[in-house]
């Protein structure tokens, strides 16, 4: 990962890890690692997202090829979203992350 002991600033690395580690980011990644979710499945799992925020964050990560986006011709229009291979790639991978955050968060939080 050190690149001769730097970790330089022009690595595209740094745009994966803003998108996947974004707040939103990561909340949505974690709320698709067991199935797809329409809509507003995943509004009412990720609480607290806002509308405008949600739509921004499952644009950037299906940009990214994490997310996959299903259109359904039903009236109305049915949208999916499940995790594309890389997605569930990364979050087999960064599931362990959340279980120690929330095993931790409450000791964390609570340091002085």
């Amino acid at each position: 990962m050190l690149a001769e002991g730097r970790l330089p600033a022009a690595c595209p690395s740094r745009v994966v890890l803003d998108h996947v580690t974004s707040r939103w980011g990561v909340l949505v990644l974690v709320a698709l690692s067991e199935r797809g979710l329409r809509w507003g499945e995943l509004r009412r799992t990720v609480e607290g997202v806002s509308e405008k925020m949600l739509a921004q964050t499952l644009r950037t990560l299906e940009a990214d090829g994490l997310v996959e986006r299903t259109v359904t011709g039903t009236v109305p229009p049915r949208v999916d979203y499940a995790l594309s291979p890389l997605g569930a790639d990364l979050t087999r991978r960064l599931l362990p992350l959340m279980e120690w955050i929330v095993e931790h968060a409450d000791g964390i939080v609570a340091t002085p």
